[in-house]
């Protein structure tokens, strides 16, 4: 599983710095344009993370993986292949679903450990293989996009996919115990109003929503083109700059992770929103070049300290049964937030400045940390829920 993760996340990793600045220079695209490809990314993401939690288990894990990488691949080759905006929109799209079919259901081996006191950790540890993939990949994009060409992105992220297939294909995938599985047929539907009436489950999906609505609409596409805008950089050190960054994500994973086991998922989710929007309110008051770099580190160290502690928060409290449900319902909300994201940071960004959207972004980290401390149970903030 962290072998196909780290696989997919290497071809992310080289596409996502330089499609902003391939959609620039191939198709003539206005901050608007660019901040669309996530959001529409997120809308096929966001149709498909439910319907995987349901099926997962029905249709089979392995066989979901597989295929949503094989759409993946396929949509890069398109994307290629396509001059026109409009069908690249629905390329990216589609995409999406096959990016859901993929995370939902690693997402899900994952947090099925049996020992909720190392599940934060877990999660973490996928995340961190993600997180690898996207600082290889990042580090390697510019290099890439400038020597072999503007396509070289594309190609590479569907051999990635590709390989990472027959990673997945080659070993069998955990299952819910069926003598824990939950009802089916007409009791479907049921599952995931049982699923929200968990405490701590609505809020922590809100938390996540936001969560990445900053990952998606700031930091994935604005903040290559405010360094290279503000910064006065290169693709090639655009490219250095945002692998810092997610240097700085690989490490507070594993600190975010390890800590919320030992203290409590709260104790460090909350004053980790707070450090996050700190960086983040902080960074437009830079230019130079050493400075971002810097900042670079410590935006991602703050959103990977953060990032697996609200799927391991609902981990904790929803029973191992559901925990398919509970996953595509988080990626649903995440979804919803890479959608209204990126099309309210971009307009930001196109109607004000461009530093606006990261004083946004820092002003809704502040605002997601009340509802967090007061709404989530008790027994999560010890990190001992039921597993």
């Amino acid at each position: 599983m962290l072998a196909g993760a780290f696989l997919f996340n290497l071809g992310q990793g080289v596409l996502r710095p330089t499609l902003p600045l391939y959609l620039q220079e191939v198709l003539a695209a206005n901050y608007r344009m660019v901040t669309a490809i996530p959001t529409v990314f997120g809308l096929g993401k966001w149709v498909a993370s439910l319907p995987t939690g349901y099926l997962l288990d029905r249709l089979g894990r392995r066989p979901l993986m597989v295929s949503g990488l094989l759409v993946i691949a396929l949509c890069d080759v398109a994307s290629v292949i396509t001059s026109t905006y409009a069908v690249f929109l629905g390329v990216r799209a589609l995409a999406g679903v096959g990016w859901a079919m993929f995370g939902t259901v690693a997402t899900t081996v994952m947090v099925g450990h049996p020992a909720a006191q190392r599940r934060g950790r877990a999660v973490s540890l996928l995340l961190m293989s993600e997180t690898l993939g996207l600082l290889l990949g990042s580090a390697a994009s510019g290099w890439l996009y400038q020597g072999l060409g503007v396509a070289s992105p594309f190609v590479f992220e569907a051999l990635c996919m590709v390989a990472a297939a027959g990673a997945v294909a080659r070993q069998p995938l955990p299952t819910t115990d069926p003598r824990l599985a939950g009802p089916r047929g007409s009791a479907d539907r049921r599952l995931l109003w049982t699923v929200l009436r968990t405490p701590g489950v609505v809020v922590m999906g809100l938390t996540n929503a936001v969560l990445i609505a900053i990952q998606t609409g700031v930091l994935v596409f604005l903040f290559p083109l405010y360094l290279a805008n503000r910064g006065g950089v290169g693709p090639v050190i655009v490219g250095f700059l945002v692998g810092l960054s997610l240097l700085g994500r690989l490490l507070g994973l594993g600190l975010g992770g390890t800590l919320s086991d030992r203290w409590g998922r709260l104790r460090v989710l909350i004053p980790g929103l707070v450090g996050y929007a700190a960086v983040l309110g902080t960074l437009t008051l830079l230019t130079h070049a050493g400075a971002l770099g810097l900042w670079s580190v410590a935006i991602g160290a703050a959103a990977g300290f953060v990032a697996p502690l609200p799927t391991a928060l609902i981990a904790d409290q929803v029973a191992p049964a559901l925990h398919g449900v509970a996953i595509g319902y988080l990626r649903t909300m995440t979804d919803g937030g890479q959608i209204v994201g990126p099309l309210v940071m971009g307009a930001l960004a196109d109607a004000v400045d461009l530093s606006t959207p990261f004083v946004v972004a820092a002003a809704l980290l502040i605002v997601t940390a009340w509802p967090c401390r007061r709404h989530a149970l008790p027994a999560s903030t010890a990190g001992r829920g039921r597993s």
